[in-house]
């Protein structure tokens, strides 16, 4: 199974759509740190439909609590347009762990020092300064399953 992480998700559309994403590709999702809304609100319900009673998901309150949790030998992604790698580089395994930042401030600064060679970007050619937060992570998840033929 693979895993989404969101570090301070703000919008809870976006957390909606990627849940119903990992509800559609039986990926697990980790919310970590401060949320935008309340779980319980009608806008991540609504985003996510009926399938969010069937999501797998846990709840961190800080990034050191989630990290405490990890199993040994898990690997660690980290997805912005501050990499330098970029994602079609990675050679994902079962069981990874993809993480994403807040919608308007990214990743805390800490981790782009402390991960910086697990930091990677989305090829972008076209003229944006970066993508929804629910298709960034949707493109970095299905590149995962391509792989890991994970289904």
């Amino acid at each position: 199974m693979m895993n989404i992480v969101l570090i301070n998700p703000e919008i809870p559309f976006n957390t909606g759509n990627i849940g119903r994403t990992c509800v559609a590709t039986n990926a697990h999702l980790h919310l970590v740190g401060k949320l935008g809304f309340k779980i319980e609100d009608k806008e991540i319900r609504r985003s996510g439909l009926d399938y969010w009673p069937k999501l797998k998901y846990t709840r961190y309150a800080t990034f050191a609590e989630f990290k405490n949790a990890l199993p040994a030998g898990a690997r660690l992604f980290f997805f912005s347009t501050k990499g330098e790698k970029c994602l079609w580089d990675i050679k994902f395994r079962k069981n990874d762990y993809l993480a994403f930042g807040s919608e308007s401030c990214g990743l805390p600064k800490e981790l782009y020092k402390e991960y910086k060679d697990s930091l990677y970007q989305i090829p972008m050619p076209g003229e944006v300064r970066s993508l929804n937060l629910s298709t960034s992570a949707a493109v970095c998840l299905y590149e995962a399953l391509r792989q890991t033929k994970d289904f």
